[in-house]
């Protein structure tokens, strides 16, 4: 039975209001002013570098409206933008007023020159050094250099938002071994020495997923992720200090650390960053992640910093073998959701009366059907024919489509299983296909068998692989503006670095990685194609010091969008061999209807 008098994973409120825009970039224009600034830095990011981020840090959604996940706006005394990248470039528009606010498209979106049109030559332009990181400002001052001064300051947006929610206050969960699969200690240790090697005396992590896997914890401070918002100090020698917010400590969480790490309150984390300083210690700090007002507090303290990657990043994505059955675990639990979905889908959408909020709400229910299923991993992208072609099209109340019979049917979806994260994309067609939708369906669907069925030596990277994926999409002349694949957590972020599959991911594939596998093809105006599965890197059985992918999703691919006669001899025979899969491991654990209809849909093609 569905979990009653549980609140919706997901909710479908309006979460921007244009005619806020007017009156709040008004109101923070007088803040600027008051504090004799030209321009004032909104980022996506809260201090913890987290997609998720709490209410009370949502300050570029309050201010601007936009609400994706990556993004910064820069606010000038007459002037304001929002840079997004290539995903929210559909979005943001419809979101913030565009009267008032210009959008601008970069990479990842940072700023470009543009930024520089918006403040006045000589002038001022402020940011908030706990949401940038060193590596961001270096490069905003290398922007702004002979036009414009970067200044360190309060956060002014913070100043004009009364209503700002408080900060997250959730419980705190620790893993037994049967899921973490190490214990903190042998984590803390393993780090211990990549400081000792890297001659620092101590490491300040900030990331939630590094923390709350180093002491195999988890918790609810932000939607979609199981994540504990704090910082920590790990040193070379000794037992590592937590820093929480106070209302956070208790006498269960202390217990549970007691001979692993000392608890303090966050607010003592400076003193301490100082009193490091002022020993003459040598911090490793991540420039990526950490947080500009932490690096000036060791710096100035006198202690010397090593910069370098968050060293609990590379092992915590190599996962063992108690997070791979973990993950194993939940992604057959997420096979049986799919297929009772996906028969759901197929018996209804034809009638045309079914809208896309239905089918988030429909597929939530089945998930919520197993009672270790805690939440979504990110908001369902449930996009009916045009809607399709939005990547990260997030639906509303005001924006809900119905799905018109014949038109193609785009959801992507994750979800939170106490055994691990799922994430999944499956294009679905309500009706018969048109000879280019085939068309494009497969290619990308020879996109993702090619990197499923990839085999490489070690020390191959996601950025050499990407091609694999694109390769008979760029045979007809067209591409798709995303990654192929992202790291995926264990019980944790359904995004996680270091490894993943795109021209930006350079560092080597290890066994235990798990990365997505989607490319995908979008038509604006028309429809959008995606299809996703999570791999997981293992050794290969036939090369010595070669690896290869193991796929973890367990779901049909929708045949009647594929073109039977652009596969391969070879496509053709993972392709059976994937869905012969599906039907063994998830046709025992349904019956009925969605048992008949889940043999149907993994016969041979």
């Amino acid at each position: 039975m569905t979990k009653t008098n549980v609140p919706p994973f997901q909710s479908f409120e309006e979460k921007s209001d244009k005619a806020l825009v007017a009156p709040r970039l008004a109101a923070l224009r007088e803040v600027m002013a008051k504090a004799g600034v030209d321009g004032f830095l909104v980022p996506r990011a809260d201090r913890h570098r987290g997609e998720s981020v709490p209410a009370s840090e949502a300050r570029l959604g309050w201010l601007t409206g936009f609400t994706g996940s990556a993004g910064m706006a820069l606010i000038g005394r007459e002037r304001a933008a929002l840079f997004v990248d290539s995903r929210y470039t559909l979005q943001a528009p419809t979101q913030t007023d565009t009267a008032l606010v210009e959008i601008v498209q970069t990479d990842r979106g940072g700023l470009n020159a543009l930024a520089k049109d918006l403040i006045p030559a000589g002038g001022t332009l402020a940011y908030d050094p706990w949401l940038h990181t060193p590596g961001e400002v270096r490069e905003l001052e290398q922007l702004l250099k002979g036009h414009a001064n970067l200044v360190p300051s309060q956060n002014l947006v913070d100043q004009i938002w009364t209503d700002r929610p408080g900060a997250p206050v959730s419980p705190v969960e620790f893993l037994g071994h049967n899921r973490a699969g190490r214990t903190a200690q042998d984590k803390i240790g393993e780090i211990q020495q990549v400081l000792a090697a890297e001659g620092a005396h101590a490491s300040v992590l900030t990331l939630p997923e590094s923390i709350c896997w180093l002491f195999n914890m988890r918790g609810r401070d932000v939607p979609n992720t199981p994540f504990v918002l704090g910082f920590a100090l790990v040193p070379t020698d000794g037992q590592p200090t937590l820093y929480l917010d106070p209302a956070k400590i208790t006498d269960e969480i202390r217990t549970s650390l007691t001979g692993i790490a000392a608890i303090a309150s966050s607010e003592d984390l400076l003193a301490d960053l100082r009193q490091l300083g002022a020993e003459d210690k040598a911090v490793l700090i991540d420039p990526a992640s950490v947080p500009q007002a932490i690096a000036t507090s060791l710096k100035s303290a006198g202690a010397t910093l090593i910069e370098k990657r968050d060293p609990v990043l590379l092992p915590k994505s190599r996962k063992n073998a108690a997070e791979l059955a973990g993950m194993r675990e939940a992604h057959r639990l997420d096979g049986v959701a799919l297929a009772k979905f996906l028969h759901w889908f197929d018996s209804n959408a034809p009638e045309g009366t079914l809208t896309e909020i239905d089918i988030v709400s429909a597929l939530e229910g089945f998930r919520r059907d197993e009672e270790s299923c805690v939440d979504a991993s990110f908001d369902t992208i449930s996009g009916s024919g045009p809607n399709g072609a939005i990547v990260h099209y997030r639906v509303t109340n005001g924006t809900n489509r119905r799905l018109a019979p014949g038109e193609i049917m785009l959801v992507d979806s994750g979800a939170q299983y106490l055994s691990g994260t799922t994430d999944i994309t499956r294009t679905m067609a309500s009706g018969p296909a048109t000879a280019e939708q085939r068309d494009r369906f497969t290619r990308v669907l020879k996109g993702m068998i090619a990197i499923s069925m990839a085999r490489f030596p070690r020390g191959t990277s996601g950025a050499q692989i990407d091609i694999l994926a694109r390769q008979f999409l760029w045979q007809d002349g067209v591409t798709y503006n995303h990654g192929t694949g992202h790291g995926v957590g264990a019980f944790l972020g359904v995004h996680e670095g270091p490894v993943g599959i795109s021209s930006r991911y350079t560092t080597p594939f290890e066994v235990g990685n798990v990365v997505s596998n989607e490319p995908g093809y979008y038509k604006e105006g028309e429809y959008g194609i995606r299809i996703e599965n999570l791999i997981t890197v293992v050794e290969s059985g036939k090369f010595e010091n070669f690896l290869e992918f193991e796929t973890l999703t367990l779901a049909p691919i929708d045949r009647r969008l594929i073109a039977a006669e652009m596969l391969s001899a070879q496509e053709r025979a993972w392709l059976d061999a994937y869905h012969q899969r599906v039907w063994t491991e998830i046709g025992p654990l349904v019956s009925g209807e969605v048992r008949t209809w889940l043999e149907e849909a993994t016969r041979a093609i």
